[in-house]
């Protein structure tokens, strides 16, 4: 495995580091779906453990733990793959609008994808945006049209749309809207109810595509750089003071009392922060594996990392709805039954079986080179 993930580094120019954050990603989302988290949670609740588990789980309005991070990471490696797949087609021969519908089509599959999501959800008809692939599928967009653009343009731009968010929430105070940081009173609810007719419960909203989109645009600036013709020592560094700058600026704004961060409602402060950890770990993997070669165990993460659409989808629809039950049935639930395992760690076994056969299934599709893309 190693053989092929460095085959694939040199002969194409891929950056194994992007397959295994990314894959990274993926495993944490596909813990998520298997109740891992969930299951840890239950042995006990109160145990100092738990204060660990509680960052795999979003923070419930201000404030920021490890699991907020996630979606911003995902985001954030999508605008960097597209860069890096755009910049092959250039090479090929292919000009901006003859991808322009590629990436057009692509996002309208993201869409359809997202909300046929909610409605599974929902296990009826539903007319929902609140899921990752609908706000990316906005994002990519957004990100794409203004590829070409220095990295100075895309950059001022990106902080635009922060501004345009706290205009927004600021200065559009509606009817029972008018609090710009409260949950279910913010401009953002509002526009739910103008485009569903309904609030998000937790809290979520469907503008938080407009701050997010940048979140993509950086990682289109990330990519640009990681295969550029710079040296690696000015790569990681670039990451690491832009990831240090953003910490401050987002930390700053939160601890003046400016906007608080709130992941719920992507104020500026979160994406600040978030892309400013996302960048110090990108850089961390970056000089891992991309610099000091370090392969050996990459393919563990990079056999789901270039799987990412579908694995994302299977957990979310076969995996939710039908493989967690019937892992449980050959694993926990028999160490329960027959060995008197409490139901508290035979639900972890459970969870983790499952977790395991997800994986599985990835590898079993890497071998054979099988990937699928929207």
């Amino acid at each position: 495995m190693e053989k092929i993930l460095t085959a694939d580094h040199s002969a194409k120019g891929r950056l194994v580091s992007l397959d295994v954050m990314r894959g990274m990603i993926m495993i944490l989302l596909c813990a998520e779906s298997c109740r891992v988290y969930e299951a840890i949670m239950h042995i006990d609740p109160t145990a100092p453990m738990a204060g660990l588990i509680t960052q795999f789980f979003h923070h419930p309005w201000h404030g920021l733990r490890f699991w907020d991070l996630v979606q911003p990471a995902f985001m954030f490696m999508a605008g960097a793959a597209m860069y890096i797949s755009y910049h092959r087609k250039l090479e090929k021969g292919q000009s901006w609008g003859d991808n322009l519908s590629h990436i057009l089509i692509r996002s309208l599959k993201l869409f359809i994808c997202g909300v046929a999501l909610h409605c599974v959800y929902a296990d009826k008809p539903v007319w929902e945006l609140w899921n990752v692939l609908t706000q990316l599928s906005f994002t990519m967009i957004v990100a794409y049209l203004i590829i070409n653009r220095s990295y100075t343009w895309q950059l001022v731009f990106s902080i635009g749309l922060l501004l345009l968010t706290e205009v927004l929430y600021r200065g559009l105070l509606m009817p029972g809207f008018d609090q710009p940081f409260v949950e279910g009173r913010n401009f953002g609810a509002y526009v739910d109810t103008l485009l569903m007719g309904k609030i998000n419960s937790d809290g979520w909203v469907t503008i938080n595509c407009i701050p997010t989109a940048a979140h993509t645009i950086w990682g289109v600036l990330a990519g640009k750089l990681l295969i550029s013709g710079n040296t690696t020592s000015y790569k990681i560094k670039v990451l690491v003071i832009a990831g240090i700058i953003a910490l401050v600026l987002g930390f700053g704004l939160d601890l003046s009392g400016l906007t608080p961060i709130i992941k719920r409602i992507s104020t500026s402060s979160f994406v600040l922060v978030s892309v400013g950890w996302v960048l110090l770990i990108l850089a961390a993997v970056y000089w891992l594996v991309d610099v000091k070669g370090n392969v050996k165990y990459a393919w563990i993460f990079t056999v789901v990392g270039m799987n990412a659409i579908f694995i994302y989808l299977f957990f979310e629809t076969v995996g939710l709805q039908w493989l967690n039950g019937k892992v449980a049935i050959f694993s926990g639930d028999l160490l329960h039954l027959f060995l008197n395992v409490p139901v508290s760690v035979a639900a972890i076994v459970s969870a983790i079986t499952a977790l395991v056969v997800e994986w599985f299934l990835c590898y079993w599709l890497y071998q054979r080179n099988i990937f699928f893309k929207l």
